[in-house]
């Protein structure tokens, strides 16, 4: 049962939105092994894929009760929220509790690009601006493009239709779990508690589509290609796989940031936070070329 009044003696308390998600899962993992007393926080009933012994906070973002109730006690929060139109205000709904019940450290997972007006850039804009205003530390993490991301292109590579309008443009795309190291770095952090600083995550290298496309080649003994058509085809093409519209635009606007590589910065941040270097889009691939084989 969970126990907000009730903190373990000399335990930090640390909360995790976004605990079952591609970068909490991995951080969850890691902050079990460490003398923290772990919350996380869960809109679903998605608890059971959470490791034995965490307690859960349910939370209903229309009801800021259960926001308060969940962070009450808590020291540091860990910010994470699925791309969603609710984004915005429930981050900052998040943000508001977490500073209304004393927590000394925010870590919001953002992400890295340019001022723009493409859905999710804007809204991090949006919940950045936001936490700027707050009296209380924090420290936003801007990774690159997540690597698994390249999941999505599993049916059409083994059926090999795989295309998209990112051209031959650029991208530093990141592993989760550096990701997730560099989120249990700043966390565990107690020199900077009152601190307000944001971090760039990237990969090693950035890199182009028809690149991965060679990698893989190389990988399964045959040929991918990759096929490149205009925003209006691949758009045709995501609606017609099935996608809706919200969804469509989503990876469409990623194809126009890939294609203008504005996603191309490479940063020695994870080196320098972690103590080791970022994981080459490479290792997921070859991690996970069972995923690829017809």
């Amino acid at each position: 049962m969970f126990n907000p009044s009730q903190p373990k003696a000399g335990h930090p308390r640390i909360a995790v939105a976004g605990a079952t998600g591609r970068v909490g899962s991995s951080l969850i993992s890691k902050l079990v092994t460490e003398p923290v007393e772990l919350v996380a926080l869960t809109r679903g009933p998605d608890a059971e894929r959470l490791p034995s012994g965490i307690s859960v906070a349910t939370v209903d973002f229309d009801a800021r009760s259960t926001l308060d109730h969940a962070l009450r006690g808590a020291d540091r929060l860990f910010l994470a929220h699925g791309t969603s139109p609710r984004q915005v205000a429930n981050e900052i709904a998040l943000i508001d509790a977490a500073v209304a019940a004393g927590v000394s450290h925010i870590v919001k997972l953002s992400v890295l690009g340019p001022p723009s007006r493409l859905h999710p850039f804007d809204w991090h804009m949006q919940i950045e601006a936001h936490l700027a205003t707050c009296d209380v530390g924090f420290t936003v993490l801007r990774p690159s493009s997540f690597v698994d991301i390249l999941a999505r292109a599993v049916a059409p590579i083994v059926n090999d239709t795989w295309g998209g309008a990112a051209g031959d443009g650029l991208v530093n795309l990141i592993d989760t779990r550096d990701v997730a190291d560099s989120a249990f770095a700043v966390l565990l952090d107690d020199a900077h508690v009152t601190s307000q600083r944001a971090y760039h995550l990237t990969g090693p290298a950035a890199v182009s589509m028809p690149e991965i496309a060679d990698a893989l080649s190389g990988l399964l003994g045959r040929a991918v290609t990759y096929q490149h058509r205009s925003p209006a085809e691949q758009r045709e093409k995501l609606l017609a796989s099935g996608l809706n519209e919200f969804v469509a635009d989503l990876l469409l606007g990623l194809d126009r940031a890939f294609y203008e590589s504005v996603l191309a910065e490479t940063t020695t941040t994870v080196r320098e936070l972690t103590g080791h270097a970022p994981r080459p889009a490479t290792d997921w691939l070859s991690d996970n070329i069972s995923l690829f084989r017809k």
